[in-house]
């Protein structure tokens, strides 16, 4: 079979009733001409409207002998020939192309004015400028210095993100010695998932023994591709700590303490973050996981626990990354079983929000439990809360966590502080330090805490394993948060006396209302003395607070260290009955006949741990290769928390002079609190400073309300300590803290810290309770009060530091912004070839659309995303009766848990820059993108050169014929039969994300060929056609990211022999504008000129795309691939408006094959 030859187009130039020339008349100004269109416009003058078939009186030696070979066929045989590589409009290839004209418009139509342009000579400067244009590489100034600074931009932001404002690592290294037993009785009879899922148990070497069941059960369910493995750490810390510590402990054996058994899901890597039926899958299968896991408790071959314990009902939950999602998922699934959940612990779960809006079913699915668990929080009896009895801890890893924005881990919509929190690991007390996404599972000293915290809460003498929820909760708040929380509950009240402590009488031990106590080293009286602080009264102006530090640990009743603290009362007793009231004597009377007696309360339970700040600390923590440092003890009270003793009792029970101190005070709280009611811009443009005077506190607390956005980074460096003569106790402690979320950073011996925090963030949903003004940053200042100088400290905005901060949090912004960009140049293209029948390159309508609807476009959306965060900062509106009437349980006010969804999802109008700068760096990467593209097809088309070369001794005809069928089109036969088929396997088999990557191929290769067809043959109808075929590429791949991570999960489901289709990804609709316009563009058709009024209606698509993906893009990314969808419908309607079809056309259609081998053998080779 014979075929053209790439240069087939530049055969046919005269073919077309419309020449070069009259296009370069129409498109002047808007794009360039070849010589050859020029030279051909000067020879034909005049004749151009009425001009019939006419060769090129210029062409080069080659196109003159490829013309003469033409010439030897018949006109029949050269007319009929099958037009699988014809570029030209489908009029001109009906067979008639001896006739002067065509029954039918042309696409590309010409007025007379445009005729008389086109005779005129253009000047040299046009042809190099039109030249210039015509190359898709060109690039004019607007556009390079546009893509200068988004490039720019975009490169400070990584570099910030990289190397500025950076959390410390401080992660201590775990080992364990792992072993794991399949569940294998767990199959087909109990889940549809057993050829893809599977549990184990966890069992320690040198510790468990057997697979037998024994304890409490504990159910890990790994995150997005996890590993049932991960388990490992946190199992081993638990089969450890029980086997060294609490089998020996009778206390905690008698109240219900026994070893954890944990599960754990194999997965076999499952890709949840992207796939919301992979996310209920799970779910439901793990509800059946723990129907058969509670079952092996009933049976006693499996298991080994006491007969006299109830059997268990439920498992606690721990969940890491969407793990955690799917532990909230369970719950809301049909086949879950009641009360058979009460606790989940989460670790770098995004709760909040979806980590991407890729896959429309985890977008609903996301609302559906978050709408579930809100509605049932918002209940206002226990009976009708379904989740009454759960508690739920979210732990964020913080800023090393660079997988999950730590700010998604945020529960503050979610649930009530009566039944969970979220807290950060720099908070949790002896972590101290950041973690990444894989650190927070093997974390040494936070495994440890994780394990304590579990078996604080477990009771097996419940059905339920666990204590009851008011319980856990103020355990968990023990062990996760640092005490000094609004909602950190003080033990001293609850307690009863203990300690009798006898003094001796007239003690000058007793120290002045309002004097300090400070003891620079512990035994100095050789024998245990009391120190005694009075209480104020109540009703003391400006209100009291007691504080304590000391760098000693302090003891429990009957330990034997250095320091004791005791709140006692007086409590005159009668002879005899000290023995029996309390269970602690301490007598300090000596030989003294009179004596003091009081009645006191051990404090140590109330202890908050700091860590040490002294000269030689770096950090909060100390690593694998460092020696331990002890931690400081503090103690802190509000006045009417020990209203009810008269003495704060501080005993040193050192008998000989040994290191140590201790400092211990009643302070104002008006000289201890501070706000600084600044604004956010005074503070970027002159920044604050704080004075600690000589005579202040121990503790200083400074409140900036303005200060609570995760956006921004600052620096902060404090003055020396100067102590004088006296050796300096301690060195400056610092602590930064936010009240909600429970985030806490501590700076030891601090001169410079870097401040940065993940308090409101964008897109956030907002709290179940509404914040007031005066929740913002607070800083937290320990300095020793002995030293009588003043320190100086100074908090600036850290500009560089801040842009790092904008990529954990606008990175998903990439899947949208861009196609602003994109639809925008495309509605400037469609919009000049409709007018002018020149479709211009993609670089040329991006520098129109710089100098006009892109600035305008963006200006507007500031302005909307102004408005947007000023009504997001408002106040709720009163909730109207009648009206989500769930709502009004909870709260007074109705919440729109979605007004943070749009556009750049500020809450703050400071923030109205974001949307210029986000466009400019939009800009910049569609500009590199493009060129990226550019690259590839010019690339393929080199390739595609190099591959169709043929040696010099075959004829120029040969050559022509000799194309590489790489990129030759096929047949329409052949082309519908392709498309059929393929829309077959996706409704079938195979999802439409995966023949959308066919189409994005297909394309590629579709540029590659017009790229070599508009070089060879230098016509403006081919360049027109290279143009528009490169645009729908770009834009194509824009798309592309949308859906490549369901095609990721579908290779996945492959790999693990899972072929169970998932009914969403099937949807023919969502593909077959895209394959349609993809196999048109395979012919060489490009699409007609519309000059009717219905050309507005392709603005509008593209203009409506741009907005839509700007507005809503971020939140609803998937729903971008359905809109382009829609474009890509509109634009086949467009090609088929030219196109007659009937069923003689069809036949034809079927039957040109074997006509074809007809003509065939009537012609000689």
């Amino acid at each position: 079979m014979r075929r053209r030859s790439s240069g087939s187009a530049a055969e046919e130039e005269g073919d077309n009733p419309v020449s070069n020339a009259d296009v370069t008349a129409t498109s002047e100004g808007a794009g360039g001409c070849s010589k050859s269109d020029i030279s051909s416009s000067k020879k034909e003058g005049q004749g151009l409207q009425t001009r019939t078939r006419q060769s090129n009186p210029l062409n080069t030696s080659h196109e003159l002998d490829r013309r003469k070979s033409i010439e030897k066929r018949p006109s029949t045989a050269r007319s009929r020939r099958p037009s699988s590589t014809n570029w030209k409009p489908a009029e001109s290839r009906n067979g008639q192309l001896e006739k002067s004209q065509s029954t039918e418009p042309p696409f590309i139509s010409v007025s007379a004015e445009g005729a008389i342009v086109a005779d005129k000579m253009p000047t040299a400067r046009q042809n190099a400028q039109r030249s210039r244009l015509r190359s898709p590489w060109s690039c004019s100034l607007l556009t390079l210095v546009t893509t200068t600074l988004a490039l720019f931009a975009l490169g400070m932001i990584v570099h910030s993100f990289s190397n500025r404002q950076l959390d410390t690592k401080g992660c201590r290294m775990s080992y364990m010695r792992p072993a794991f037993a399949k569940l294998s009785d767990f199959d087909t009879e109990h889940t549809r998932f057993a050829s893809k899922y599977s549990v184990y148990l966890y069992r320690e070497g040198g510790v468990d023994e057997d697979t037998k069941v024994k304890g409490v059960p504990v159910l890990f369910i790994p995150g997005n591709a996890g590993s049932y493995k991960q388990v490992r750490p946190i199992a081993a810390e638990g089969a450890t700590y029980f086997h060294d510590v609490l089998k020996h402990d009778s206390a905690a054996i008698d109240a219900g303490a026994r070893n954890l058994d944990f599960f754990t899901v194999d997965f076999n890597e499952d890709i949840t973050a992207f796939h919301g039926q992979t996310m209920l899958d799970q779910a439901e299968y793990l509800n059946e996981a723990i129907a058969y896991i509670l079952s092996l408790y009933h049976d006693p071959r499996r298991s080994e626990r006491d007969s006299d314990l109830p059997d268990p009902t439920s498992v606690i939950i721990l969940g890491h990354s969407m793990g955690g999602i799917v532990a909230r998922t369970m719950l809301v699934m049909p086949n879950y079983q009641a009360n058979s959940i009460n606790t989940i612990i989460t670790m770098s779960a995004p709760h909040a929000r979806p980590p991407v809006s890729f896959d429309a079913e985890i977008v609903r699915t996301y609302k559906q439990i978050n709408d579930y668990w809100r509605q049932a929080y918002s209940q206002k009896w226990a009976n009708n809360n379904p989740l009454w009895h759960v508690t739920l801890i979210s732990i964020a890893g913080g800023g090393l966590d660079t997988v999950v924005p730590s700010d998604y881990a945020s529960l503050e919509s979610l649930v009530p502080d009566t039944h969970g929190f979220t807290v950060f690991t720099s908070s949790v007390p002896t972590v101290w330090t950041s973690m990444d996404h894989q650190a927070i599972l093997w974390c040494d000293q936070f495994r440890k805490v994780v394990i304590r915290s579990l078996y604080d809460v477990i009771d097996v003498n419940r059905p339920a394993q666990t204590k009851p929820r008011a319980d856990r909760m103020r355990a968990f708040k023990k062990w996760y948060l640092t005490g000094m929380e609004g909602i950190a509950e003080k033990t001293l009240s609850q307690k009863e006396p203990t300690t009798l402590l006898t003094l001796e009488d007239n003690s000058n031990s007793i120290l002045a209302q309002g004097e300090r106590l400070t003891l620079r080293k512990f035994g100095q009286s050789h024998k245990p003395r009391a120190h005694l602080l009075p209480i104020p009264p109540q009703g003391t102006p400006g209100g009291k607070k007691f504080t304590l530090l000391t760098d000693q640990r302090i003891d429990k009743p009957g330990e034997s260290g250095k320091l004791e603290v005791l709140f006692c009362s007086v409590f005159p007793l009668h002879p005899g009955q000290s023995a029996t009231l309390f269970s602690m004597n301490m007598d300090l009377s000596g030989d003294s006949s009179g004596s003091t007696r009081l009645a006191c309360k051990n404090a140590a339970s109330d202890v908050i741990t700091l860590p040490a700040s002294t000269r030689t600390t770096k950090r909060p923590f100390y690593l694998d290769e460092e020696e331990e440092v002890r931690p400081f003890s503090y103690l802190q009270y509000d006045l009417e928390d020990i209203l009810d003793h008269q003495f704060v009792a501080i005993v040193d029970k050192a008998a000989d002079p040994t290191p140590g101190w201790v400092i211990a005070e009643f302070s104002d709280n008006v000289q201890s609190h501070r706000v600084r009611s600044l604004g956010l811009r005074r503070l970027l443009a002159f920044g604050t400073k704080i004075n600690l005077p000589p005579n202040r506190p121990m503790v200083v607390e400074v409140k900036i309300p303005a200060l609570h956005s995760s956006l921004l980074a600052y620096t902060l460096e404090m003055g020396n300590q100067v102590c004088g003569e006296e050796v300096e106790l301690f060195t400056p402690l610092l602590r930064q803290y936010l009240s909600d979320p429970y985030e806490s950073k501590y700076f030891v011996n601090v001169k410079q810290a870097d401040i940065n925090l993940h308090g409101v963030s964008p897109y956030m949903p907002p709290a179940l309770k509404h914040k007031n003004g005066q929740d913002g940053l607070s800083l937290q200042f320990w300095t020793d009060p002995t030293c009588n100088s003043s320190i100086k400290i100074s908090l600036k905005v850290d500009i560089p530091g801040s842009f790092g901060k904008l990529y954990m949090r606008y990175r998903t912004v990439f899947a949208a912004f861009p196609l602003l960009v994109v639809a925008l140049v495309l509605r400037k293209q469609f919009r000049v070839y409709d007018e002018s029948g020149f479709f211009m390159s993609f670089t040329e309508s991006l520098d129109l659309c710089l100098r006009q609807s892109l600035p305008l476009v963006l200006a507007a959306l500031t302005c909307l995303a102004i408005s947007f965060a000023q009504a997001s900062s408002a106040p709720p509106r009163p909730a109207a009766s009648g009206f989500w009437p769930w709502r009004g349980n909870a709260t007074e006010s109705q919440i729109d848990f979605t007004k943070n969804d749009l556009l750049v999802g500020s809450q703050d109008p400071f923030f109205w820059f974001m949307v210029p700068l986000i466009g400019l760096v939009c800009v910049g990467v569609c500009v590199m993108v493009n060129y990226a593209a550019l690259g590839l097809t010019h690339g393929f088309s080199y390739i595609y050169g190099w591959l169709s070369v043929k040696p010099a001794w075959l004829r120029n005809e040969d050559k022509r014929r000799a194309v590489s069928p790489a990129f030759a089109p096929s047949t329409p036969r052949r082309r519908l039969l392709t498309t059929a088929i393929l829309l077959f396997l996706v409704s079938t088999v195979i999802p439409y994300q995966f023949a959308y990557l066919v189409a994005c191929l297909v394309q590629i290769a579709t540029c590659t060929r017009a790229l070599r067809f508009a070089r060879e043959a230098r016509s403006n109808t081919n360049y027109n056609f290279y143009n528009y075929a490169h645009s729908i590429l770009i834009l194509m791949l824009w798309i592309l990211p949308i859906n490549l991570p369901i095609l990721v999960v579908w290779v996945h489901n492959l790999a693990v022999h899972w072929l169970t289709p998932f009914a969403s990804h099937h949807n023919v609709l969502s593909i077959m504008p895209f394959i349609l316009l993809v196999e048109t563009l395979t012919s060489g058709k490009m699409v007609p000129r519309v000059t009717s009024r219905l050309r507005h209606l392709t603005s509008v698509f593209f203009f409506f795309i741009a907005i839509y993906a700007t507005v809503y893009g971020v939140t609803y990314a998937y729903m971008l691939h359905y809109l382009v969808n829609l474009a890509a419908a509109w634009l086949v309607a467009i090609h088929s408006s030219t196109s007659s079809w009937s069923l003689a056309s069809l036949s034809s259609m079927f039957d040109s094959e074997s006509s074809e081998n007809t003509r065939k053998r009537g012609k000689t080779p």
